[in-house]
């Protein structure tokens, strides 16, 4: 008897090299538990701001990409830093293009949770409420169980009780039963 896995798809708030929350969201993918599959998004940095306009006219491709990611896969985690005390842009652009068409978008329904590391003295306590809040608003469910705000190392290097939060957070989000949209 074989089980499909759980697809949770990492969308990462860092673009650039050496992200200390991309190489969180990887050890995510290499230490989930038996029977998930963590695929960390890709393009996210490709993706233009949100425009109404251009998206009645014909989202670009790299937003159907996202979209099409959003939408196959059975749960999301943000994982972000926090910069200036909220979640950086790429990932406000990605709830904004992933929530539209308004009580469509691939985010309706989709259990979607929040990790990351951060370098401030809050360790990104504020971006974590703060893409809560704005996934919940988009109709994702969003939830709230999270990591403690514990600033990190840029290499994570002997953060290991923060790669342990954040497992704990993926198998809660793996666990939930709520509303969820299939792909």
């Amino acid at each position: 008897m074989s089980t499909t896995p759980v697809r949770v798809l990492a969308l990462v708030g860092s673009v650039r090299t050496g992200s200390v929350n991309r190489r969180l969201a990887e050890l995510l993918a290499e230490r989930a538990p038996e029977g998930v599959e963590v695929a960390i998004a890709e393009g996210l940095a490709d993706l233009p701001f949100y425009d109404d306009d251009v998206d009645a006219a014909g989202a670009p491709a790299a937003v159907t990409r996202v979209r099409e990611q959003i939408a196959a896969a059975d749960r999301v985690l943000f994982v972000t830093p926090e910069y200036n005390g909220r979640m950086p842009a790429v990932l406000a652009n990605v709830i904004d293009w992933g929530s539209r068409p308004y009580a469509a978008g691939a985010l309706k329904g989709k259990p979607v949770a929040v990790v990351g590391a951060s370098f401030g003295r809050f360790g990104g306590v504020w971006a974590h409420d703060e893409a809560r809040k704005s996934v919940g608003i988009a109709g994702g469910v969003a939830i709230e169980k999270g990591l403690s705000a514990t600033p990190t190392t840029p290499d994570l290097a002997g953060d290991e009780q923060l790669v342990a939060d954040a497992l704990a957070v993926l198998a809660d989000l793996v666990a939930h039963e709520g509303e969820t949209v299939a792909a």
